[in-house]
This record gives structure tokens, sequence and C-alpha cells, in this order.
């Protein structure tokens, strides 16, 4: 009998695909029926066909999958606070969300948790299967929402918390605009003057047979290199750019790094804010949520996105571990300003560490947004003198043999 490939899917929308004998195409759907699959394309081929078929399917899904972003998240937590207030099953509830979320690979994600969830799972359990798009922060608001029967609540607040995030990153990057812009141009006006204005240049001074400033000179040389290792200096550039994000998804890498992002002049202080706001938001909202004070330190150190800050607060984990206070292990870090130990430190004599630390993340919050509109202001002089400095050394390069050929025609 012929072999004919199909595609098919379960109940539960599982996609499947192989092969079956069958007199022709309509009896081979039959059986597939039969079965409880439904076909979605059957067509005759060996099984070769089929193995070829399946690998470019695969590669083309690993292609166009795209990680859940922050929007995903934020869509996803408040439609599932007000499914679950409205008394729809979780089940149903993520088979619903599945085929909304724009996000196919969120979609796939979302019906694999649910298939978890009625095999008996709990949601912590089955969320946390998936680390590349539920954080520890998030599983662990789950994990406390179920046991203490408040799951809605704590899904709300994570919507809370991913939406200010979402703030905080939009007005950094739209910050960061203005100076990425002009950087891309003079890289532009650098490559643009190499490869084409210093040879129409360079051709004019070779006839004259004089002896050339240093300047143009230097902008005749950084021209033929070029011109002439173009390709050398673009493998380069590839491997440089390679390498250093090899070394920075090493745990040594990433952790310099983030050390040495937060003493970048001007934009390093609005980084180290933004992480004590980031810090001050989500070590309160496990607090608020009744997660165990070590178990809220080890989510906020991960939550903060930020190897080195967070290596600081799993050393106040250990000191508290120890029989330390909250305030004297912060204090032991060295990372924390005055304010931050102040406000920590008023909270654990009152009781009322949440609300000191959600007061820190206000007051830090604000200064964040100052800052950011204050960041062109404070970025434009540098790039003036950048810029500057760039047609200087043009202007002299060019113009000075000018200026010499022309005295010399003179006399």
């Amino acid at each position: 009998m012929p072999q004919f490939t199909y595609t098919a899917r379960t109940l539960r929308g599982e996609a499947l695909q192989g092969v079956m004998e069958g007199a022709n195409a309509q009896a081979v759907a039959s059986q597939l029926l039969s079965k409880g699959i439904t076909p979605i394309e059957i067509s005759s081929g060996p099984a070769a066909s089929l193995s070829l078929q399946h690998y470019l399917r695969q590669l083309n899904q690993r292609l166009s999958q795209k990680r859940p972003g922050i929007d995903d998240l934020i869509f996803f937590s408040r439609q599932l606070h007000t499914l679950l207030k409205a008394g729809v099953a979780i089940v149903r509830s993520f088979h619903g969300l599945a085929d909304n979320v724009r996000n196919p690979h969120f979609g796939t994600v979302l019906r694999e948790v649910a298939t978890q969830l009625e095999s008996g799972r709990d949601l912590a359990t089955a969320l946390a299967k998936y680390p590349s798009v539920f954080n520890n922060l998030f599983v662990s608001m789950v994990q406390v929402g179920e046991r203490s029967g408040d799951l809605d609540g704590s899904l709300l607040k994570l919507s809370q918390y991913l939406d200010r995030e979402k703030d905080t990153r939009d007005r950094i990057k739209q910050a960061m605009r203005y100076p990425a812009i002009v950087m891309g141009a003079i890289v532009v006006a650098i490559t643009v003057i190499n490869l084409w204005v210093m040879p129409t240049f360079a051709k004019i001074f070779e006839k004259f047979h004089t002896e050339l400033p240093w300047q143009t000179k230097m902008l005749i040389g950084s021209s033929l290199f070029m011109q002439h290792y173009w390709p050398l200096l673009l493998v380069g550039i590839a491997a440089a750019v390679y390498g250093l994000r090899r070394y920075l998804a090493t745990e040594p890498g990433r952790l310099r790094w983030d050390r040495m992002k937060l003493k970048i002049p001007i934009i390093g202080v609005i980084l180290y804010e933004a992480l004590l706001a980031r810090f001050a938001t989500s070590f309160a909202l496990t607090l608020r949520s009744g997660v165990p004070l070590l178990q809220g330190l080890a989510v906020v150190s991960h939550a903060v996105d930020n190897a080195y800050v967070g290596e600081k607060i799993r050393l106040m984990r250990t000191g508290i571990e120890r029989g330390d206070t909250l305030t004297r292990t912060a204090a032991n870090t060295e990372m924390f300003t005055p304010l931050t130990l102040q406000m920590l430190s008023v909270g654990e004599e009152t009781g009322l560490v949440d609300d000191m630390l959600q007061n820190v993340a206000l007051y830090y919050d604000r200064e964040v947004e100052y800052k950011l509109k204050n960041l062109s202001s404070a970025i434009e002089p540098i790039l003036i003198v950048i810029v500057g400095a760039m047609v200087l050394i043009l202007a002299l390069g060019v113009f000075l043999p000018m200026w010499e050929l022309t005295s010399v025609i003179r006399k």
C-alpha cells in the first residue's frame, strides 16, 4: 500500500507528524480521525521526504520563535487575574489565553503548562520548567499565591510590578536614543570620509610632492587602511563582538560587565539608582506577599537583573543566616546608599520594612525619571566635543596642505 505523510493536531492542540499507509488520502484521514487526531495536511511520498519536511519545519519554528517579552507577561498576568477572579477554571483559562496571545512561542508554553496542570502539578512547578519565560520572582509569587489561596491577588501585584518595570525600561531606552543616533551618524561619517572623501584629496596632494602635515598623514593612513583591509576589519569586528558576547555569557564576564556598567560616567549613576529602585520594589513585593525573608532575598537577587548587585544581595542572605540584622548585612555589602540603609533600619524597628522599601522605590523612581529627562542635555556637550574634534582634524588635515600649496604658488 502507498505511504502518506501527514501533519495533524491532537485534541489538546499539539502538532503531530508521521507516516501512515492507506489506499488513498481519504482513508488515511479516516484513520486519523478515528484516533481523535485532526489532519491538517496529507501528501503522498516516502518517509525520507517527511524527515526533510519535518526538519525544515522545526528549523523554521526555531528561527521564528521569539522569547516572550515583558508586554506578554503583563498581558498574561492581568488576563489570568481577571479570569481567576471571575471564577473560570485555571486549565480553561490557560487554554483561552494560549489562543489569544500574540507570541506563538508563548502560546505553546501556555498550552504545555495547561497540560501539566491537567496531570496534577501545581502552577508554580509547571511555570518553573520555563525559566526563560517565567523568572524566579514570578514563580515565587505564584507559589505564595497558591499556598495562601490568593493567586489572583499575587497575579495582580505581579502585573503592577511588571508594568512599572516596563515603564522604567522604556524611559531608559528613550533617553539613550539620541546619543545612539549621534554615535551612529559619527561612524557613518568616518566610513564615508575614509572610503570616498580622503582618496580624492590624497590624489590631489600626491601631485605636488610636498611634505604633508601629520593630520593629513593620519587621515590618509586611516583611509588606506580601510580601503585595503576592510574585509579583515569587518572580520575583526565580528570576531570581537562574538568573543565579547561569549565572554559576557559566562558568570565572571557578566559579573565584571555588570560592575563596570555602574561606573560609566553620567549613565552609571542612573543605572545604579534604577537598580536600587528595582531592588526596593521587588523586595517589598515579596515581603508583602508573604515570601519568607531568606527566600525573598534569593528571589530578589535574580530579579534585579544585575549579577554584581545580585551577588551583594546573596551576601546579605548569608549574613542574615548567621544571625546579623538586615540593616547590618546591607551596610556590610557597601552597595546601598545611606537613605536605603536608614529606611531599612526604621523598617526593622517598626516592623514595616515593606512600607519603607516602597518609599525608597518611589524616591529613586523620581530621581531616575528626573535624570533621564536631563540625560540628553548632560551628554550633549560630550557629543559636541567628539564631533568638534572630528571636524577639527578633518579641517586641518584637508585645508593645511591647501594653504601651504597656495602660499607656494603665490611665491
